[in-house]
């Protein structure tokens, strides 16, 4: 921690990062979220996420960041947000390790340290296996945390599967660089549905019965936590971030975020920064 700056303006981070703040005080805005635990906590950020940060000089911990690039390459990571889906940006909440578990994970980022800096030719293969056994261990601690009556259900193979390959294209279908077909309407379940190869009422019935909220839900809160993140750590106009998320005019972008959360954009701004 040493060598991270304690203040940072908002930027867009473009690598995927576990972080774990042992011990210390300060303020962190990953994403929409500020609430920090004041416990030993892990953290994450996602490719293209909104993060900013404000700590004082006392914190200790380890932060990890990898490329998608190095996630392609991996035989080990390939499927990383199907096997770890607490890194998708609506599932990055931050949360407490256990204080007995402390002393396990910081092990594991000081062991990926120790061998990033040694001089063997297979480090990164070795590192790669470690990453996977930390984001192993987080899982476990994710699921504890999360309701445990939805992590019992019984859900079939190949519903969880479309429902992560869901979520995961709203998420890259936003990604500023995206390549996307003249007119494609993400705002609609039926442009995801085509691309999955099913029916728009196959696909909501399946996330539907999966998470408890419609298709249409899913993408609305994706929108919402981009807009939030905008509006919190950016000075874009409501005109730019309007035509970031692919909304065809400021008022029906504005009008959106209304409906959602009972404030203007403009006054959620305000409020953001006081």
């Amino acid at each position: 921690m040493a060598t991270v700056k304690s203040q940072m303006e908002a930027f867009r981070h473009e690598f995927y990062a576990i972080a774990i703040k042992a011990d210390g005080d300060g303020k962190v805005v990953s994403g929409q979220f500020s609430d920090f635990p004041d416990d030993s906590s892990i953290f994450f950020n996602t490719p293209f996420q909104l993060i900013s940060w404000d700590i004082t000089p006392n914190w200790k911990g380890y932060y990890i960041m990898f490329s998608q690039d190095f996630v392609a390459q991996s035989n080990v990571l390939s499927e990383l947000l199907t096997l770890f889906p607490f890194l998708k940006m609506d599932k990055s909440i931050p949360f407490v390790i256990p204080k007995e578990q402390l002393k396990p994970v910081l092990a594991i980022y000081e062991s990926i340290w120790k061998e990033y800096n040694g001089e063997a030719q297979d480090k990164f293969q070795v590192i790669e296996a470690q990453v996977y056994l930390l984001l192993t261990l987080v899982k476990r601690f994710f699921e504890m945390q999360i309701d445990q009556e939805t992590a019992q259900q019984n859900l079939k193979a190949a519903d969880l599967k479309l429902l992560s390959r869901y979520q995961t294209l709203i998420q890259t279908s936003f990604y500023p660089d995206a390549k996307l077909e003249t007119f494609s309407n993400l705002h609609s379940t039926s442009y995801y549905a085509e691309k999955l190869s099913v029916h728009p009422n196959h696909l909501n019935a399946v996330v539907k019965g999966i998470s408890g909220i419609t298709a249409l839900n899913h993408i609305h809160n994706h929108i919402l936590s981009l807009s939030k993140s905008y509006l919190a750590q950016t000075d874009w106009s409501v005109k730019e971030i309007a035509y970031a998320l692919h909304f065809d005019s400021p008022n029906n972008f504005s009008s959106f975020f209304k409906k959602n959360t009972g404030n203007t954009p403009l006054t959620y701004r305000q409020e953001s920064n006081l």
